[in-house]
């Protein structure tokens, strides 16, 4: 081989070796870039996995509850919370316990034409348009009435009530809140009958009269001997006992604001006459009923503050003692709570009695209290049970303390004084 074929071949095997080498180079920074790439795809990989689970985890929360906090009509009388504010001023907002309503055209009517029959109450509906007027007749108890019907200008319009029914209880007279049925509590009338003739007497002789007496004609009815809750329709009729418990004697009910129930307080004959003759005020279990005579007790214990309704109608309150029930009346499920003020409602009334006392020697002024025992000899003659309830907002239940007790005539209060309840919602997880 020439010298200059040998030139020949190495610079061919040189550029070969360049090219290969040049071939590896390419190879090698084609790999780092790949696995660069791959590596950042890996990671943006990873990334979006990791959001889209967390995304998945957060809509399946979701699916399955809803955390919000709730309105005071959805929260279960049981989760309530509340705060006392005492001895606060009377609220304007409270309605005076008279509720009597004067018509001049239907009193004139009384007073021109049935002057024989006693005008006891007028009780407006709520359109404004109609009235309720309860009366006495001559043949019948003091303490019973009837109803008829008036127009709000003064025309009689019929009678609601048969002769053999007798009302009871004038300030439970009502009219729905949408002025479509009318309730009141009545029993079986009591008259008295006439003397007989004695044996060989002869019966006294009446005069004929010149025309026939035509009686209102009223459909068959239901009568009980112990006082029920009676229902009929705007116009008076379809009249029907709400309650049929012969036994029971129902001595108040309020309509829930929205029509759908009512709240009653009811009680045993025996349990009745005892407090009559004890000079106090009757005591009844609240209970709900409904428009379709079913009827819910609502607690077994002896109450005698009047059960009121929440302005929304979901919840009724009533009180026991120093305590105060709220129940749930507009669910499927309903729930109860008892709230204990008697501590912080003695404590106020210490303070309450040492601001009014001011250092002077305390009088007799709670000598018609009860007895009270050694241990309780520190108890303030200021501090008295819950006697009154005011629902005036869903979140404000107003109650009243006092002292009361009933004289033949009319009652005793003394040491009324107003403390504010006030409600609040809480957070709730609803399943």
């Amino acid at each position: 081989m020439t010298e200059s074929e040998t030139t020949k071949e190495s610079a061919a095997h040189s550029a070969a070796c360049e090219q290969h080498k040049h071939q590896n180079s390419f190879c090698c920074s084609y790999f780092l870039k790949f696995r660069e790439h791959k590596k950042t795809s890996l990671l943006i990989t990873t990334i979006l996995a990791t959001v889209i689970a967390a995304v998945g985890a957060c809509k399946s929360i979701t699916d399955r509850q809803d955390v919000r906090p709730l309105v005071l009509r959805d929260v279960p009388a049981q989760r309530l919370a509340y705060r006392l504010e005492l001895d606060v001023t009377v609220p304007a907002e409270i309605k005076s316990e008279e509720t009597d309503d004067k018509i001049e055209a239907i009193q004139l009517d009384f007073n021109t034409r049935r002057q024989d029959d006693a005008l006891l109450r007028i009780v407006r509906s709520p359109d404004g348009q109609r009235a309720l007027v309860l009366y006495g007749t001559q043949d019948e108890p003091s303490q019973a009435f009837h109803l008829d019907l008036y127009s709000s200008d003064g025309k009689f319009l019929r009678n609601l009530t048969p002769p053999e029914l007798s009302c009871v209880f004038p300030e439970t007279v009502s009219w729905s809140p949408d002025g479509n049925f009318l309730t009141f509590i009545a029993h079986k009338g009591v008259k008295a009958t006439p003397t007989p003739t004695p044996p060989g007497a002869s019966p006294p002789e009446t005069e004929a009269s010149p025309l026939p007496s035509i009686a209102p004609a009223f459909a068959p009815v239901a009568l009980f001997n112990t006082e029920q809750i009676y229902i009929c329709n705007r116009d008076g009729y379809d009249l029907k006992p709400l309650t049929s418990r012969e036994g029971l004697i129902y001595f108040y009910s309020a309509w829930a604001p929205d029509n759908h129930a009512l709240v009653a307080l009811a009680c045993k004959e025996s349990e009745w006459d005892v407090r009559e003759k004890e000079y106090k005020l009757p005591t009844g279990r609240p209970r709900l009923l409904t428009l379709d005579g079913k009827e819910h007790l609502l607690d077994d214990e002896l109450t005698e503050a009047l059960p009121v309704w929440s302005p929304d109608s979901a919840k009724v309150a009533t009180a026991f003692d120093t305590d105060v029930g709220v129940y749930d009346a507009a669910t499927n499920k309903p729930t109860q709570a008892r709230i204990h003020l008697r501590d912080a409602l003695l404590a106020a009334s210490r303070n309450y009695d040492e601001k009014n006392s001011g250092g002077k020697k305390k009088n007799g002024n709670n000598a018609s209290q009860p007895a009270q025992t050694s241990a309780g000899a520190s108890i303030p003659v200021s501090f008295n049970p819950i006697v009154r309830l005011e629902w005036t907002s869903p979140e404000k239940l107003y109650l009243q303390t006092a002292y009361v007790r009933l004289i033949p005539n009319e009652p005793i209060s003394t040491f009324q004084r107003w403390h504010l309840l006030i409600l609040s919602p809480q957070a709730a997880v609803l399943r």
